[in-house]
Order: structure tokens, then C-alpha cells, then sequence
């Protein structure tokens, strides 16, 4: 069994701030469940383009507020404690941070590595290993 305290990533290399976002990665390709698990706080008054062309992801916020918006249909999403969104089509998206700071807990399918960030396109690469 593993056991994982936020505490013991803070300030490591599964600590990645991404500008508009701070991500603690606690589990990891490595753990070798075949997803990821990242406790993410979105900044307050952020807006971050993501596409992940690569990854299946579900987001489900714990703290704060903030906005889905899908670039294919043009469709906005208040997200609240309690909201869960799944971009299971790989959907475009923008992610907007409210008044306040945003904290959601993410899945990642296939698992990310944990230094992942987003490329210009706001796509996070693909790990052959």
C-alpha cells in the first residue's frame, strides 16, 4: 500500500508551478496504477488554454470557484466545491480561475510522469516509456 501526505511533495520536483496553476503530484506513472492522481490549485483571475490531445482528464473541485469553458461548442461551466468535469473527448478547453483561488484534485489517464508542463499548444507530451 502507498500512503501520500500533501506535505511530502511541497517544495519537491512533483511541486510544478505552471504559472497560472500550482500542481502536487501524488501519484505518478511510477506508482504504477495506470492513472495519476494531482492535488491543483488554479490562481485566482487566471485563464489557462489546455488540450490534452494525449491524456483523459477529470477534474473535481474541493475549494473556491472557477470556469470550463469547450472551444468546440463555445460552452461555459461554473465549477464550485462539489463539481466534477470530465474532458473524456480530449476537449479544448479554457480554464478560468475566479475571485479566489481554485483547488481541485485531478485524474490523468494514461499517468503523467509529474514534471509535466503545458506546450504551446496546451498539451502535455506523451511518455513512451
Amino acid at each position: 500500500m502507498k500512503v501520500v501526505h500533501l506535505d511530502q511533495i511541497i517544495g519537491t520536483e512533483h511541486d510544478v508551478d505552471g504559472e497560472t496553476w500550482i500542481s502536487r503530484r501524488l501519484l505518478t506513472k511510477k506508482d504504477g496504477m495506470g492513472f495519476s492522481v494531482n492535488d491543483t490549485l488554479i490562481k485566482a483571475g487566471t485563464e489557462t488554454h489546455i488540450w490534452y490531445q494525449n491524456h483523459l482528464e477529470a477534474v473535481y473541485c474541493i475549494e473556491g470557484e472557477g470556469e470550463v469553458e469547450t472551444l468546440s461548442d463555445g460552452k461555459v461551466y461554473k465549477i464550485t466545491p462539489g463539481t466534477l468535469y470530465a474532458l473524456d473527448q480530449h476537449d479544448e478547453h479554457i480554464l478560468r480561475g475566479g475571485k479566489v483561488d481554485m483547488r481541485v484534485v485531478c485524474v490523468f489517464n494514461p499517468p503523467l510522469t509529474g514534471r509535466e508542463v503545458h506546450d504551446e499548444n496546451g498539451v502535455y507530451p506523451v511518455d513512451d516509456d
